[in-house]
């Protein structure tokens, strides 16, 4: 398997747990990528601009790989994006960010796995038919989009995401959701040094103040995204719910002590096992949680793929 813009690795964290072997994963962060190589010490880590990756490169590095998975940035379609482009194609060919998601294309038609997976945000949709046309330059006629949303296949937190392949897969819904109170169990004092990013975030005595206020489900601020539309953020979690989704710039709110949860505990909500660290700074360490595709969605559809693979040889 072959990751590309693979940030702190949760997307093949989940690939790992379904038996695949991860060979390579590709980020622009260099923080991201010392997470990537700390959690995959088997894999090569390339610290590269996908622009100047090639398919000829990771082939003479470790071979054609059978799968490539990957999650191009998704501010450009984002409706969170109070600058996202008015065009849809605009967001595809001028945003130089939209522009990853051909580079993905590109490096796919180049390697030619026999299955890819590539992630992104609802509102690439707006872009769907010049996908597949892009996928089908590419060598894959036939492209399938699955909008899924991660709280149905047991991750702790809401998290609706398109996923983009050449087969059509159905992953198989969790039983039941997880709630917040269930993720965050078990876990130590933050401090302790028997897990690793579980130190307490720091937090001035007038927010404190300010939070003591706050009640389950309510945030402390609001900003605007496209459109005009609110997002809030500093959100205290009801812990009988499954948590709103975690982004790399959200902050959340314990919900039965007075401060902000740690980069562990907010990692739970998004599947993380506990020995699967973070490393850069702080804020670069939640932004790797906030920006990985979640465990248990990613295992999901890591097990479609090998029955996939399976069934074809």
């Amino acid at each position: 398997l072959v990751d590309l813009f693979s940030g702190a690795g949760g997307f093949a964290e989940g690939f790992r747990r379904a038996g695949f072997r991860v060979l390579l994963g590709v980020d622009n962060d260099p923080a991201a990528i010392r997470s990537y190589k700390a959690n995959f010490p088997e894999a090569i880590a390339l610290a590269m601009d996908i622009k100047e990756v090639t398919g000829a490169l990771i082939e003479r590095l470790v071979g054609r790989p059978d799968v490539v998975i990957g999650s191009p940035p998704c501010e450009p379609y984002t409706g969170a994006n109070p600058r996202r482009m008015k065009n849809p194609i605009d967001r595809l060919y001028q945003d130089p960010a939209g522009q990853l998601v051909l580079h993905f294309a590109r490096i796919v038609g180049e390697l030619k796995p026999k299955v890819f997976v590539m992630e992104n945000v609802p509102g690439i949709l707006d872009v769907k038919g010049e996908l597949r046309r892009i996928f089908a330059e590419a060598g894959y006629p036939e492209v399938y989009f699955n909008i899924l949303a991660a709280e149905d296949y047991g991750t702790p937190s809401r998290r609706l995401r398109v996923f983009i392949y050449n087969i059509r897969i159905k992953p198989r819904k969790h039983p039941r959701r997880i709630t917040v109170e269930e993720a965050l169990r078990g876990l130590p004092e933050p401090g302790s040094s028997d897990v690793p990013n579980h130190e307490l975030p720091p937090l001035s005595p007038r927010k404190a103040r300010r939070i003591a206020r706050l009640r389950w489900g309510q945030a402390l601020i609001y900003y605007e995204g496209a459109e005009g539309r609110r997002y809030p953020n500093l959100i205290k979690l009801d812990p009988r719910r499954h948590a709103p989704t975690v982004l790399g710039s959200s902050r959340f709110i314990h919900p039965y002590e007075d401060r902000f949860l740690t980069v562990r505990e907010q990692a739970r909500l998004m599947g993380f096992p506990d020995n699967h660290v973070f490393l850069g700074g702080k804020d670069e360490q939640y932004n790797q949680v906030g920006e990985a595709v979640p465990v248990p969605l990613a295992e999901a559809i890591a097990w479609e793929v090998r029955r996939f693979l399976e069934k074809e040889s």
